[in-house]
């Protein structure tokens, strides 16, 4: 060929030619012709498509076997926990006793005591039974030195109870709902809940009137007649309240040796006092129930119909158990206490000022006074208790006084001796 073509197709065909030229054209030119088509390719080129050929599927095939094993060695997925009945069992009785082990130390933390002045008590659980006597107390007065006293009947009951180290728990019925006298007053609620540790103790209270009031006395009337102890159905109250103290001394004087018989007082000590109290007080009073006589001379700053007064307190005090026999004590504690009150009369806020002199009228004092007898040899007991509470209230004008408390008698004994007291002879 003397030149070449521009495009591929015709470069090839002008080879061909070339190479039918020069092979001539005899008998076999067209073989030869088909056979140059076929086999005019370099030789290095015809080995590297052969090449590729064989290689191509074993290529595949490798791929294929790849992800067959990438496949195999992957792992399965990991399927998550099933929560079984068991598993969850085992879970709550956990908690139940890493939550009791937990109790049992800060009790322990709580109740730390020399036992040289106090005994600890042996034993898990107790047994009592209880007369309680419920007593309250009002007294309403004016500028003018008049005043009148109101007292419900005193109110008794019977409980049975069963303690756990230092808390009871029970239930308590009135003797006249029993004997079937009570039915037609209004009943009385009586909720209340004593705590008495080593270090601290928690009064939290909650009491409603009935209706069975009496005027008990009064002062400042020119009466034609003797109103004394005449039933009165014009009063009632309801007071809620919180009170906490904490004890300085703890570890020689014990409270809960008096009053819920969980340790014994072997010497005898006393200590300092401090607390806290918050309480709320309703009380409502129709003058219209009163004598006519008795309306017509009455105050006016005593013709209100409602009162309402939130008190707060600081109190420092001092109780003293002294052992005047053996497996015998007597506990007398007073603690009085600055108060802050805040009132409404009438369902209207008490004038009140910004000078520092108006916020001194809101200030007036209250106290808390405790004082029982028992005897206990750590298995049986017997004894009384009596916890009394006093609230004043002071205006110019209008004054009153509430008090109520309770008087108990009671008599157990404990049982189930404790796990460190089992191996050890009395």
């Amino acid at each position: 060929c003397s030149r070449a073509s521009a495009r591929k197709g015709s470069l090839h065909l002008r080879r061909c030619q070339c190479h039918s030229y020069q092979l001539g054209n005899g008998p076999n030119s067209e073989q030869t012709l088909t056979n140059t088509l076929l086999f005019g390719v370099k030789p290095l080129s015809l080995l590297t498509i052969l090449s590729v050929l064989l290689l191509y599927p074993m290529h595949t095939m490798a791929q294929i076997e790849k992800k067959d094993s990438v496949s195999i060695n992957e792992p399965d997925p990991v399927a998550s926990p099933r929560l079984s009945l068991s598993s969850l069992t085992d879970g709550i009785v956990r908690s139940i006793k890493f939550t009791g082990e937990e109790i049992k130390k800060a009790g322990a933390k709580l109740n730390t005591i020399d036992t040289t002045y106090i005994s600890p008590n042996k034993y898990n659980l107790a047994f009592m039974l209880e007369q309680s006597s419920w007593y309250e107390h009002y007294r309403l007065g004016s500028n003018d030195g008049q005043s009148l006293n109101f007292a419900p009947n005193i109110n008794t009951k019977l409980g049975v109870y069963f303690g756990w180290r230092w808390i009871f728990l029970g239930l308590s019925f009135d003797i006249k709902d029993l004997i079937g006298k009570g039915k037609e007053k209004a009943p009385r609620k009586e909720i209340v809940f004593n705590l008495y540790s080593a270090k601290f103790g928690v009064d939290l209270y909650y009491r409603k009137t009935g209706s069975d009031f009496k005027l008990s006395s009064y002062e400042k009337f020119n009466l034609s007649q003797s109103y004394t102890n005449t039933q009165f159905n014009g009063f009632q109250s309801n007071i809620k309240g919180l009170n906490a103290y904490w004890i300085f001394n703890h570890k020689r004087f014990s409270y809960p040796a008096a009053y819920s018989q969980s340790t014994n007082q072997r010497k005898s000590c006393g200590s300092l006092l401090a607390g806290f109290s918050y309480s709320q007080h309703n009380i409502s009073f129709d003058h219209t129930q009163l004598p006519e006589e008795m309306q017509q001379q009455l105050s006016p700053s005593l013709k209100f119909h409602s009162l309402r007064y939130t008190d707060y307190n600081l109190s420092v005090g001092y109780g003293y158990n002294w052992v005047f026999a053996k497996n015998c004590l007597l506990n007398i504690s007073l603690l009085p206490a600055i108060a802050y009150k805040k009132a409404r009369i009438n369902d209207q806020p008490t004038q009140s000022g910004t000078d520092w002199a108006q916020w001194i009228r809101d200030i007036n004092f209250d106290l808390i006074t405790r004082a029982g007898i028992t005897w206990n040899n750590s298995k049986y007991y017997v004894g009384a208790s009596l916890v009394l509470h006093t609230y004043d209230y002071r205006k110019p004008t209008f004054s009153m006084t509430n008090s109520f408390g309770s008087l108990r008698i009671y008599m157990g004994f404990n049982f189930w001796k404790k796990k460190e007291y089992r191996e050890k002879k009395e």
